[in-house]
């Protein structure tokens, strides 16, 4: 019996120290299942904070805490970062409403824009060479991103001088080229957003004569997650939006690690604190998440969309089988503009809810 037993304490011991061995080894396989999400973003006074979250490691605090990962990546092409989340390449990707309906939401993505970050109100504006008024624009070639809020914002203003773009020539102009081109000659007016509006209009004869302040809450800049894997993973939905109002929340603050939190952005941003505040100064920005609910679940939102929608239409941007401004059907809390057998694109305020009622 002695040798009986002391044989199985043996066999104990060896099982035992077999299955630590086996947790030992195996502990880096079971963190490497962990869901792991990518969030793409680029450069704009809206966006950047997303990269001091990332490096201040607040994006990972609230990773963990909902026992996900998520890998923020910077792509300096705005439109591409939205064509690879198109792609299935990013589960989440930061853009503008018309963006989202016309490029994901167009390609049948179903996207949801998880966060209501702030509209441009007076970010993205039109520019002319010796003239300082909109009017002054009739029969000149305007340099753009075409098919972009830009295009978008020179349409809204043509309307309020009783004009068309059959009144002007949109020349298409890569973002990246936008301020080399209006020092020439050839070029007198231009359309874009900051930090190349601020840029352009330093230069001399320069005028904005039409900004966005003018149709204030129609460029709004989101959030976007892709439906389904938000459906799938809640946790990251919670996870990015309980990060996006710590990172809110810290801007604000009037000591050292607000003053760090913005001199980060300004630097992220290509510019210094001064001009980062005053890019700041032309944004509607959300701080806090009731503002961004109450914005969301606004009548005006559904009625911006529809804008935005037939703006897409008349420009082929919403398909070639798209037979009217109505095909793709938009949900917001107000309503559904659209098809509502076809939605696509959602605004889904209940995250920030969470995050205004103390939830996440």
């Amino acid at each position: 019996m002695k040798i009986f037993s002391s044989s199985l304490r043996n066999i104990t011991k060896r099982l035992l120290l077999a299955v630590v061995c086996f947790s030992v080894v195996s502990a880096p396989t079971w963190a490497a299942e962990k869901p792991s999400f990518r969030l793409a973003w680029s450069i704009y006074v809206g966006w950047v904070p997303w990269d001091y979250g990332n490096n201040a490691g607040i994006i990972d605090k609230w990773a963990d805490k909902y026992g996900i990962e998520i890998d923020v990546v910077q792509v300096n092409d705005y439109i591409e970062s939205i064509n690879q989340y198109t792609a299935g390449s990013f589960d989440a990707v930061v853009m503008t409403n018309m963006d989202a309906l016309t490029i994901p939401a167009a390609s049948g993505v179903d996207s949801t824009a998880l966060i209501v970050g702030d509209f441009s109100n007076g970010n993205d504006g039109v520019v002319l060479k010796n003239a300082s008024a909109l009017a002054d624009i009739k029969g000149q070639r305007v340099n753009l991103v075409e098919l972009s809020v830009s295009h978008y914002l020179l349409a809204r203003g043509l309307e309020t001088v009783d004009m068309t773009e059959r009144n002007v020539t949109v020349v298409n102009t890569a973002d990246a080229d936008m301020v080399s081109a209006f020092v020439t000659d050839d070029v007198t007016a231009v359309t874009t957003w900051n930090p190349l509006l601020a840029e352009i209009n330093k230069m001399p004869n320069s005028n904005v004569v039409f900004d966005s302040s003018q149709i204030p809450g129609e460029i709004i800049d989101l959030l976007v997650v892709n439906s389904e894997i938000l459906s799938k993973y809640p946790e990251l939905g919670k996870a990015l939006t309980g990060a996006w109002y710590e990172i809110m929340g810290q801007m604000q603050q009037d000591d050292e690690v607000g003053l760090k939190a913005l001199n980060f952005m300004a630097a992220s941003a290509g510019t210094d604190l001064a001009g980062y505040k005053d890019q700041l100064a032309s944004t509607k920005m959300f701080y806090q998440p009731a503002e961004a609910v109450a914005f969301t679940e606004s009548a005006t939102l559904k009625d911006t969309m529809a804008k935005v929608a037939e703006f897409s239409f008349k420009h082929g941007l919403l398909g070639e089988g798209a037979p009217d401004a109505g095909f793709i059907g938009i949900e917001t809390p107000a309503g559904v503009y659209g098809d509502e057998s076809n939605i696509t694109l959602r605004f889904d305020a209940s995250f920030m809810q969470m995050a205004a009622d103390g939830e996440l």
